[in-house]
């Protein structure tokens, strides 16, 4: 049985007064440049002598910052987020060198992400009210559910999204979240976008496109923004904060069903087996991109596997370029084609007839539960989170 709890954030909405919205700004413009002046500082060491600058070198350079006359004004915010920038940079700099990701780059005024880390000395949470430093009164946070009971936030992340709405997220301790009961039960996941799930057992979860709902909302938005005149105007925000709205509005709900659907998989299964897709390849289809976008199978995948590691679940991951659809799931005889508009087949060899998804599926898992118990299958297949790939084989065609 696992001890330690795992560690989760719970974000809430909340309505500052306009003092701390002037704050809250005010910090997140000190955090952008203190990020992309460490950055620029670290590049320029790398390229002109080859030397590596880490996090305690940024962090006399910023104490050095604030005694100039030009970056004063960073000693008017808290310190602690200034601190966490730069510790996040470390991080994305360690990431870059372990070639799990790019290269940082530079935080936009108007496209990057507005958003401030604090940490348990710049913040108070007592008798349910949290007030941050350089501030006197506390936020007016909108409780939507209850934090799990005794809950101490160790960090404090406060943020404004594009349409305007601020959030502020506590990392705590959720002694809540416990493995689940084992069970016998495991269910092999298709993925598409006539229905964006077909289940193993014959189930079809239909694919809400909610991207598709809002499109007519979300055009009229883009025309008005098109007509404003570009700058720095009042109109222009209006504009933009309104289709920032239309976007919020389709994220929010897409999140929202994804997390149903997750945990109802999790709760329901021991094993959870899915195809590896690589959605960026996937995306290079000019006709199918925005359906593709709108099912967001990565979001799902995410959704699944952290819940999984949170419950004692397993969930296995069969690479992309097995050939589910082509293989009947009652003999194993593979088909020479199968394009996609072929949605239910008969197979020659047992007269066995097929809806593709649901054969796809019964194919995912059986691949799936070979390389659980053996470790290895007819592809190669990969155990996630963590493990090793089976086997590998001679790579087949693509699916037409």
């Amino acid at each position: 049985m696992r001890t330690t709890h795992v560690r989760r954030a719970f974000k809430y909405r909340f309505y500052p007064s306009d003092a701390q919205a002037a704050e809250l700004s005010r910090t997140f413009g000190c955090v952008r440049k203190v990020y992309n002046l460490a950055l620029a500082a670290r590049t320029q060491a790398w390229v002109l002598r080859q030397e590596r600058v880490n996090y305690n070198a940024t962090s006399a350079m910023l104490t050095e910052w604030k005694k100039t006359e030009e970056l004063a004004y960073l000693n008017e915010v808290s310190s602690v987020p200034l601190q966490q920038a730069l510790r996040h940079l470390q991080t994305a700099f360690t990431h870059f060198f372990a070639q799990r990701a790019r290269y940082p780059r530079l935080k936009s005024r108007k496209k990057s992400r507005k958003s401030a880390e604090y940490t348990t000395s710049a913040f108070r949470f007592q008798d349910g009210k949290l007030t941050l430093a350089k501030m006197t009164e506390p936020l007016a946070i909108v409780w939507s559910r209850p934090l799990p009971e005794g809950a101490a936030p160790s960090t404090v992340t406060v943020s404004q999204d594009a349409a305007g709405r601020w959030f502020v997220s506590l990392l705590c301790e959720d002694p809540g979240v416990k493995p689940l009961p084992a069970t016998d039960a495991a269910v092999g996941v298709d993925a598409g976008l006539d229905h964006l799930l077909t289940l193993s057992t014959g189930e079809k979860i239909t694919n809400p496109r909610h991207e598709r709902g809002d499109r007519a909302r979300l055009a009229r938005a883009q025309r008005e923004l098109a007509r404003k005149a570009k700058g720095e105007g009042a109109n222009r925000a209006k504009a933009r904060r309104k289709v920032a709205r239309v976007h919020a509005r389709i994220a929010d709900r897409r999140r929202d069903t994804l997390h149903k659907i997750t945990t109802r998989l999790v709760r329901d299964n021991q094993t959870i087996v899915i195809e590896d897709l690589t959605v960026r390849n996937l995306l290079k289809n000019g006709r199918l991109a925005r359906a593709i976008s709108d099912a967001a199978w990565s979001q799902f995948r995410s959704m699944l596997e952290y819940k999984a590691r949170w419950y004692g679940r397993e969930v296995i991951a069969v690479d992309r370029w097995f050939p589910s659809s082509k293989l009947c799931s009652n003999c194993g005889t593979p088909q020479n084609t199968m394009p996609l508009s072929v949605r239910t087949w008969t197979c020659g060899s047992c007269g066995v007839s097929h809806d593709r998804d649901v054969n796809a599926a019964r194919n995912i898992l059986a691949a799936g539960l070979a390389v659980s118990a053996c470790g290895a299958g007819v592809r190669p297949q990969r155990r996630t989170p963590g493990g090793q790939s089976a086997m590998k084989q001679e790579p087949l065609r693509r699916e037409p």
